[in-house]
């Protein structure tokens, strides 16, 4: 198929290109440039977008000839709905909604969302929750992702079939690293200060999977058959990565020769707790199974930083921090506002 993948610079993105395009599909790549330079060296980082684009600004013209759309797009995580929710919402919410319009007129067939089971909220309590359980989100990203899946939903028809991955914690080596997730902040701090230091009371559940499980899933979903996936949502990871965060961080401590487990300063409880069922979509995707696991992840994650000299200047500055470098680019007048270039969008790095 020849599909249009929407974040294709971006931390899932850089990963999932290579394996689409190993699986025989031809990927065209749209991406605004947020995060060019911001890889963990010496790691190869991603292929230049065939689109340089801001999500808001995609034309009917972008979409000529796209089968299918796998939109990982998006402001990625809970802090930076901190800098303004209305963003938020305007670029994961109504960016993806115009963006799936336009896919439909086009002739695409199917679209992959990149939802979050960040949308459940403070369910820990509740047991596993499948695709049923009530949607509680905590945060504008978690209720960005609960809107757009209800609004994308209005849109399935006889010819055009969005489904909805509800997508577990990434974690993972990618060359478009992030820091600001659980299991690789932890990895990070342990290598770069000897401490794996927790920034909660490490009680809450949270559910991991790879970067890599997460570009397995979304060519899953290609490839399976339209009445397996139509307007469907799949808790997406593995049924044995529910962990609390307190054991993520023993993991780290073990796999980090001398490195202890340490508490930030202020550190208390963390609403976001959350354990999940992920029976669905392993059942009706047979050919999707997470081939990691926190501790062969965390191995991985330790090796490339080592690799790439990971000290407390780089584990601390804004290159692997997603609110951190957006706030760059705002103070050096680089972006407006609305998160728009104020000067020419900065070329991709090659391949």
């Amino acid at each position: 198929m020849r599909v249009l993948l929407t974040g294709c610079g971006g931390y899932v993105g850089s990963v999932a290109r290579g394996i689409l395009e190993s699986a025989g599909h031809e990927v065209v790549g749209l991406d605004a440039g947020l995060y060019d330079g911001c890889d963990l060296t010496p790691l190869t980082p991603p292929p230049a977008p065939e689109l340089q684009v801001d999500l808001r600004d995609v034309q009917l013209g972008d979409l000529e000839g796209i089968e299918a759309v796998v939109h990982l797009g998006a402001l990625s995580n809970d802090p930076i709905g901190e800098l303004d929710e209305s963003l938020t919402y305007a670029i994961n919410h109504l960016a993806s909604v115009r963006l799936a319009e336009l896919a439909k007129t086009a002739g695409a067939t199917r679209f992959v969302f990149a939802s979050s089971c960040s949308m459940y909220g403070a369910s820990a309590g509740s047991g596993l929750v499948d695709e049923t359980a009530e949607l509680a989100p905590l945060t504008a990203y978690a209720a960005s992702k609960v809107r757009s899946e209800e609004s994308l939903a209005q849109l399935a028809s006889d010819d055009f079939s969005p489904t909805f991955l509800r997508f577990a914690t990434a974690y993972g080596v990618s060359p478009r690293l992030r820091l600001d997730i659980v299991l690789n902040n932890l990895v990070g701090s342990a290598i770069a200060s000897g401490e794996v230091r927790l920034q909660s009371d490490g009680m809450a559940w949270r559910p991991l999977i790879h970067v890599e499980d997460m570009a397995r899933a979304c060519l899953a979903v290609l490839e399976a058959p339209r009445e397996a996936i139509h307007g469907e949502a799949f808790n997406t990871g593995s049924p044995d990565a529910n962990y609390l965060v307190r054991d993520l961080a023993e993991i780290v401590a073990e796999v980090v020769a001398g490195a202890q487990v340490s508490f930030a300063e202020g550190a208390g409880t963390d609403p976001r707790s959350y354990q999940v069922d992920f029976s669905k979509v392993t059942s009706t995707l047979p050919s999707f199974r997470c081939e990691w696991d926190a501790r062969k992840g965390a191995e991985s994650l330790a090796s490339a930083y080592r690799a790439a000299s990971m000290d407390e200047a780089l584990f601390n500055g804004d290159r692997f921090t997603r609110l951190a470098r957006l706030r760059t680019l705002l103070a050096d007048g680089r972006l407006d506002g609305e998160l728009r270039w104020q000067e020419q969008a900065p070329a991709f790095s090659a391949a």
